[in-house]
Order: C-alpha cells, then structure tokens, then sequence
C-alpha cells in the first residue's frame, strides 16, 4: 500500500550530453519503502541513481523531492532533502566514525560547522541504530568494509533526509556483510518512514527485502513486488544467459553445466541428502532424468549406492561416488 510521495519524476530521460539511453520514465518513491534497483552492467543503474538525486542533469523531464522540483533547489536545500551513500570512497581513512557521521549534520550547521548538543544526540542515536557506536574513535582506514559500509550509512541518516539513495552499497562486502547491510537498509526504511533507493548487482538479496524491484535494461524500466516480476517472468527474461539461468521456485541463479550421461537419483535418506547429491551430480556433467533405469543412485542415511547396470557399489562420500563415476565415464 502506497503512503505519501517522497519523489517523483515525469517524463525523465537520463544520459550524456544530451543524449538519452532510455525512453522517459515516470517514477515514483513513497514513505517507509525500500525500492532495489537491479540490471546487468551498464544499463544505466548508476545515471538514474545520480540524476534523481540532482548529481548529474536529466536530459529531459522533471524531478520533484517532496513536491519540490529538484531543479529550484539550492545545494543546502537539496542536502536537507536527499542524502547519498555512492561506491566511490570520499571519506577521508584519517577520519573517525564519529567524525564521519557527523559531517551528515553540516547542511544544518553555521559558516563555522559547529554542531550543536542536538546534533550531537541524532549522530549517537544513528550510531546505535547502526551497530557502530563502539567504534565512533576508531578511524576509518581501522575498520572492515563491512563498518565502513554502516559508519556511511549512518551518515546518511544523520542527515535526516526523507529521501537516501545508495548506488551498490554492497558492493567488495563479503555474503554476510551483503545480507546485513541489505537488512539495515530495510529496517531503517520501515523504522523511519525514509524512501530508500538502492542500486545492487545482488539480486537473490533483493529478492528477499525489497518492497518494491526497478528492473532496468536497455528498454527502459520494469517496476513491481519482487513476487510479481518473479511470476510474469520478467526476472527470468532479463537475467537468463548461456551460462545460467534463472529458477523462479527458488529465487535464485543456477550454473548451467550442460547435459551427459542420464543418472536417475532417489532418497532413503533426508531430502537435503537426496538434493545436494543432485547438485553434485549437475555440475558433473549428469542429466538428472527421474525414469533412467540403467544408471541410478540412492541417497541413504548409511551411504550412497550406485546401480550401473548389473553392477552396484556403495560409498560413504558424493566425493568418493563422483571418482567412481568420472573413472567410469573417461
């Protein structure tokens, strides 16, 4: 359900001199959502993040931030309004978390940037709500990508935007510092009414906790629920390839290995043994074909058991089966 509008543009063409790389867009961000904005390289993810946030001019269009044309706002106006966490690393290493975080406060400070207790208690309330407070007087070339990713984010809010655009905040993040960032992102929309909009290559994430995916290739932009573009295929079209594919049941990407030998495999055991033994057997090289009977495997609970013809083994590893079988097979 949508709540009110924090920006919207009509009729935006982003590009390069003049030169448009999509058809206009209609856009919109509302209160309390986290929009992902996904597609492949280079179709224009990072130029729409920095045009609607007034970085880069449209080539045509209008954008407006809380009923405001962003063209008629002055850069301390504009800083009240949007904030940005961007891939490039601007934030000097020598400075401190706490000093990083505080520099979210300036738009809001004299000629002379001094803060006040009040800002001072927003920076302590964004560090806590970022798990960062006991690093505040550690610099940031001192901590992991991970915290420098929060101590940005945190600046960000600091800034008391209703409106934060982010351009590939996960980016060189290791898997749990992605999922951890992503869930922030979502909390902090759902906590503080903010409109979130990211950009990210880390789609099974998104999938995952985006309210809303902007699907971009080069004939513009798909918007919807994750859910949505999973089931009119749109996901699946975009991002289908000859070296993967796209598995709508799961929500996640699988290699293609290509096709050889058939191999039949059932299970005594759990369905998670019976499962990775097919996966171990894709990306060998097998077709896994339900009804072949010449070649088979059984998943058990005491090992697996090979039936190849008249002949039959068992081994207690998927290692120990996959040598027998790529012996076999050579």
């Amino acid at each position: 359900m949508n709540t009110g509008t924090v920006a919207s543009a009509k009729k935006l063409k982003i590009g390069y001199k003049g030169k448009s790389i999509h058809p206009p867009l209609n856009l919109n961000l509302y209160e309390g959502e986290l929009v992902c904005l996904i597609g492949q390289n280079g179709c224009g993810k990072s130029t729409l993040i920095r045009t609607l946030g007034g970085l880069q001019p449209p080539v045509g269009g209008q954008i407006e931030i809380m009923g405001v044309r962003i063209d008629k706002l002055k850069p301390k106006q504009r800083a009240g309004l949007i904030s940005f966490v961007l891939t490039d690393r601007t934030a000097s290493d020598n400075l401190t978390v706490r000093q990083t975080v505080e520099m979210g406060r300036l738009p809001y400070t004299n000629m002379f940037g001094t803060l006040k207790p009040a800002d001072k208690e927003i920076c302590d309330a964004c560090m806590t709500e970022t798990n960062i407070s006991h690093l505040q007087d550690r610099r940031l070339g001192e901590i992991s990508d991970g915290e420098r990713q929060r101590t940005l984010i945190a600046k960000a809010l600091a800034q008391t935007t209703p409106l934060i655009l982010l351009d590939e905040p996960c980016a060189h993040l290791d898997l749990p510092n992605k999922i951890s960032v992503m869930c922030l992102l979502r909390k902090l929309a759902k906590n503080s009414g903010k409109s979130v909009l990211l950009s990210s290559h880390e789609l099974d994430i998104a999938l995952q906790v985006a309210d809303k995916i902007w699907l971009m290739d080069k004939d513009g932009l798909q918007r919807g629920t994750p859910e949505d573009l999973i089931l009119e295929g749109k996901i699946e079209a975009a991002f289908n390839g000859t070296n993967c594919r796209f598995e709508p049941s799961s929500g996640t990407f699988k290699i293609n290995y290509g096709t050889g030998r058939k191999i039949s495999v059932t299970g005594d055991g759990t369905c998670l043994r019976t499962l990775w033994t097919k996966r171990a057997l894709s990306r060998a090289g097998f077709e896994i074909c339900p009804d072949e009977e010449l070649l088979s495997v059984n998943a058990s609970e005491d090992g697996w058991i090979l039936h190849d013809g008249s002949r039959k083994g068992k081994f207690q590893s998927i290692e120990d089966l996959l040598d027998t079988l790529e012996h076999e097979t050579s």
